[in-house]
């Protein structure tokens, strides 16, 4: 549950592999323009920042983390890596014209305000997307070997404050941070399948622990290890909801400061 953790960039890799392709037709949904500045949250490895880089060369990007080992600023001369606690009260990035978080919100302890914090981030006009993951209970999963990786999985996350469950009020949050033309929507995560590569890294970064805290014993993770190398193993664990929203270009008329002479002399 760390960068420091020697498997750390082999999860983040996973992650990238299987998820990119998902994230970026998200954000080539909305209208991104060369000239924007961008701000990408928990940056990890920077696949999404480089990706920004390229898409707004005539903008910024800054990719921020609490642990910038696996970025590379040389990537783009428009990138910037800033190595910093974004809950802290004293960051305050300036105004974006995108923000993009990725499995994030999901670990931070004050999550709700962090969204509000965020949007209050953004230029006028400005998008604000986080993309968290939506666990589905262990025990609907129609294999026992992974019923009880998974709850082991689970609870060990739930026990370090991580919330898996968080992402279903992610676009009410959004919408109550003050942003308009909220959306939303879904990626079936894969188990299994096509997919081996990136739970393969994930159970394996936090086996040591599992097995540490009795959670799981070796004979689970040799028998998930051979549900991955069945090429009839596919499984959903998860769904990843990606929601978005818009700071609005200007004040709202109902929030607008009132022309008392108008009100004065009627209409």
């Amino acid at each position: 549950m760390s960068n420091d953790t020697p498997r750390e960039r082999d999860r983040l890799e996973a992650i990238q592999r299987n998820v990119d392709a998902f994230t970026t037709g998200i954000l080539d949904g909305l209208p991104l323009q060369t000239s924007w500045d961008c701000l990408e949250l928990g940056a990890g490895a920077g696949s999404i920042a480089y990706w920004l880089a390229e898409r707004c060369p005539d903008g910024r990007v800054v990719a921020v983390d609490l642990d910038t080992r696996h970025l590379d600023a040389g990537r783009a001369p428009n990138l910037e890596i800033q190595e910093a606690d974004i809950t802290h009260d004293a960051y305050a990035p300036g105004g974006f014209d995108l923000i993009h978080a990725r499995y994030l919100y999901c670990h931070l302890p004050a999550r709700d305000a962090m969204v509000e914090r965020a949007a209050r981030w953004l230029a006028p006009g400005g998008w604000l997307v986080i993309e968290e993951p939506y666990h589905l209970p262990a025990e609907t999963s129609p294999f026992p070997a992974v019923q009880r990786l998974l709850a082991a999985y689970q609870r060990r996350y739930r026990d370090h404050g991580v919330d898996m469950t968080w992402a279903r009020g992610l676009p009410a949050h959004l919408a109550r941070s003050g942003l308009s033309e909220v959306s939303f929507t879904g990626n079936l995560g894969c188990m299994g399948g096509l997919d081996k590569d990136r739970w393969r890294p994930l159970i394996a970064q936090a086996a040591p622990a599992l097995l540490a805290e009795g959670l799981v014993t070796e004979a689970d993770l040799n028998e998930f290890a051979g549900l991955l190398d069945d090429p009839a193993f596919i499984d959903i664990p998860q769904v990843t909801v990606s929601a978005w929203g818009r700071r609005p270009s200007r004040v709202p008329d109902a929030e607008a400061p009132v022309d008392n002479a108008v009100c004065r002399h009627g209409r």
